[in-house]
């Protein structure tokens, strides 16, 4: 069985052992292997927050569910490359692969005969471990433990055998389409060399230089006239340790980066410096109490939220932009912006706990604008991958924007966000001419429309807290469009084709007019104007029963397959980002405790230790940032927004450490343990009726403490937090008429 740390149930006092509150430290409640089972395709391997490299073993080389290039299932490892995506729904990286064999250099990698005929090795979970900043296994077949850790842009690698003579095959044909490449074995035993790959980028760069601990004794190219592949043999070899800086620019740079962070040191010291910066990070939310087990779902969670962005810029300030071209900034420079999905909960979570590397992030879309004359949507590795839908750059700008994050050229951002929204392309034309996208005019039409529209309002509210009246008025109309698409007669947005609704209609359909989801999960995304929304169903009461009758409805879909709807409770999806906000719009309607009952319920049904703990893609943060803020009490509704929906904390106490010194505790005075629902509320010793909390009281620092009850032991009695509707103060979604002006908190 794989080796994990046990938690103990007690809390953080006195009564605990000191082995207990040792086990307890955030880094022993993270687990790497939640998530590299079912669907959620991230890896175990050594990196470090936001770091260039991700070291990490291959277990797996294609298929959906191979994205990250490991699969918990898997027996078989073909070696340990130095790039990894985390939780994505598309194949790539997994660049520069090293792997350990002993006997007749094979270059095969058995992938397509096996591991008898080729480098890759048989290996057991029970001799597998990983915690943050470090992996281990033992391979089966060459009889070889190998160790893996990382700084920020070097992998470090720990080969160890007790027979020695073993040899090292170095791959640059693993996994995507080669365009280029070039391998180098300098006089003084230094490899270097680059891979310019085509995957999902479609031109990704990725230079590298490496020293071995022990002389290169000769090296076997493979095919001899144009290597891709090389075997190096070492002086009988029975430990062997492989420094490998890596470079998006060149590997001079490379080499530079591996020397400025990793020389030196050996294999012990780079993992214990990985290890304190993890202890560092995770220290900026401390979590006591809970239900057993949720302390290793929430730090795991935590980790992975901060596993991507990943830094792009060398030590010497230099990056490939996004026109291929070498530059060098005076800032890091980022990559790897998943933003369909994490303006939703990851970047909102970013801008309470990593506020200064925030203002990095948005002087990189900048780059970005000025470089390619777009913001990023999907942005991999220099390269723009137009996947998904909107322009999510603008609601990450105008989140930070409000919540106080203003390092940027202001004149500069706007010009760029109005730029996303004239393009002509991806129905944006249809869009500005009629209003909607027609079906009959680009695939995805309904869920286009909405999240345009949405997009649409934070370039209002970012105009509105800059002042520019005439963007601001312009674009609250544009908001509006989302208004098109909604069928008064079924309740829900629909696509329109030829001058009447898409039909025949059925709710539960998966179809190409909605992305990665249907009607039902489409149903109530309009996060800047819920009370737009709630009249067009004709009221707050008719919009809760709509939420009603989604979370229990039958899970069954009609239509087209689509491995990315998973995580259901009745026709809600948790598994895919449209329905993560669905369960707080509750507090909008005056049944703030239905949004207490379902978020308890998600975090405890679709999150676990489990390697499968995951109900879908881990997103590359943003399905863990949901449970994160979840557990705390509150989540952003509303990104663009100063504002949280609260939910309810799923910790006994919640600590958070600010960047500005100050620290915000969240607690639940009787206990979680005592139920979901809350009774009342007090911030700083005041009464706080709110269902809403804002990013200022927060940033201030203080207290938010909840007094929690058990409905079952407990009638509840008329009030805003826990009675039916009982709502005199709603988040600020109720300004129907000026949705921007809720963005903007004027």
């Amino acid at each position: 069985m794989r080796f994990t740390f046990l938690l103990c149930t007690c809390l953080l006092t006195t009564a605990c052992t000191e082995t207990e509150l040792f086990e307890q430290a955030p880094i022993h409640c993270v687990d790497p292997f939640v998530g590299t089972g079912g669907h959620g395709h991230t890896y175990p391997g050594a990196a470090l927050p936001f770091g260039m490299v991700q070291l990490s073993p291959d277990t797996r080389l294609d298929g959906w569910d191979g994205c990250s290039g490991y699969h918990f299932s898997d027996d078989v490892i073909y070696g340990f490359s130095h790039t990894h995506l985390s939780g994505t729904g598309v194949s790539d990286y997994g660049d520069i692969l090293f792997m350990p064999a002993r006997g007749e250099v094979n270059f095969n990698n058995g992938h397509e005969s096996g591991p008898d005929d080729g480098y890759g090795s048989r290996f057991r979970k029970s001799k597998e471990n990983a915690t943050p900043g470090f992996y281990t296994v033992y391979l089966e077949d060459p009889e070889i433990e190998v160790e893996l850790t990382a700084s920020l842009r070097a992998g470090v690698q720990r080969y160890t055998s007790a027979h020695g003579n073993f040899h090292v095959i170095v791959d640059l044909e693993h996994r995507d389409e080669l365009l280029d490449h070039g391998l180098n074995l300098s006089s003084d035993g230094e490899l270097t060399g680059f891979r310019i790959s085509r995957s999902w980028a479609k031109r990704q760069h990725v230079y590298f230089a490496t020293q071995f601990s022990r002389p290169v004794k000769r090296i076997e190219y493979f095919p001899p006239e144009n290597p891709t592949k090389a075997a190096l043999h070492f002086e009988s070899a029975y430990e062997l340790t492989i420094k490998t800086g890596i470079s998006a620019v060149s590997a001079k740079n490379a080499k530079a980066n591996r020397e400025a962070e990793v020389f030196g040191h050996d294999f012990t010291e780079v993992h214990k410096r990985a290890r304190k910066q993890w202890i560092e990070q995770l220290g900026k939310i401390e979590v006591t109490g809970g239900k057993p087990g949720a302390r290793k779902v929430f730090y795991t969670a935590l980790y992975h939220t901060m596993l991507a962005p990943n830094i792009f810029n060398d030590i010497n300030g230099e990056y490939r932009g996004i026109d291929g071209k070498v530059h060098r900034a005076d800032h890091n420079v980022y990559t790897v912006f998943s933003l369909w999905d994490t303006f939703r909960a990851l970047h909102p979570l970013f801008h309470i706990i990593e506020r200064e590397r925030t203002e990095d992030f948005l002087k990189t879309f900048l780059l970005h604008f000025e470089q390619g004359g777009r913001l990023p949507v999907w942005e991999l590795a220099g390269n723009e991958t137009d996947c998904m839908i909107g322009y999510h750059s603008i609601p990450v700008i105008a989140d930070a924007y409000a919540k106080g994050i203003r390092g940027f050229d202001t004149e500069r951002m706007l010009k760029a966000m109005i730029s996303a929204a004239e393009e002509d392309h991806f129905g944006l034309a249809a869009y500005r001419k009629y209003g909607f996208i027609p079906a009959s005019e680009e695939p995805e039409s309904v869920s286009k429309t909405l999240e345009y529209a949405y997009d649409d309002a934070c370039i209002a509210a970012f105009a509105a807290m800059i002042g520019d009246s005439a963007v601001h008025r312009e674009y609250s109309e544009r908001a509006q469009h989302y208004r098109n698409l909604f069928d008064p007669k079924t309740k829900f947005f629909r696509a329109r084709m030829n001058g009447g609704w898409f039909s025949p209609f059925d709710p539960a359909e998966v179809n190409f007019n909605y992305t990665e989801a249907n009607a039902w999960q489409y149903s109530a995304f309009v996060p800047h104007d819920i009370e737009g929304l709630a009249k067009l169903h004709g009221g707050y009461e008719a919009l809760e029963e709509h939420l009603d009758r989604m979370f229990s409805a039958s899970s069954k879909m009609a239509g087209r397959e689509q491995a990315d709807i998973t995580g259901l409770i009745g026709q809600y999806a948790h598994g895919n980002e449209p329905s993560h906000h669905m369960a707080y719009l509750y507090n909008y309607t005056g049944s703030p405790w239905k949004t207490q009952e379902m978020v308890a319920r998600i975090a405890d049904e679709l999150y676990s230790t489990d390697p499968d703990g995951l109900s879908g893609n881990e997103d590359c943060g943003q399905m863990s940032a949901w449970y994160v803020l979840s557990a705390m009490g509150f989540y952003p509704v509303n990104p663009g927004s100063d504002e949280y929906a609260i939910g309810t904390p799923l910790f006994d106490q919640t600590i958070i450490r600010l960047e500005n010194g100050k620290t915000f505790t969240i607690t639940a005075s009787n206990g979680v343990k005592t139920g979901p629902y809350i009774r009342s509320a007090t911030l700083n010793e005041g009464n706080y009726p709110n269902s809403y909390i804002r990013h200022g009281d927060i940033a201030a620092g203080g207290s938010l403490i909840f007094k929690a009850i058990d409905r079952a032991r407990e009638h509840l009695r008329p009030g805003l937090l826990s009675g039916r509707r009982q709502c005199p103060d709603r988040p600020t979604a109720r300004r129907q008429k000026l949705p921007h002006r809720a963005l903007a908190g004027i």
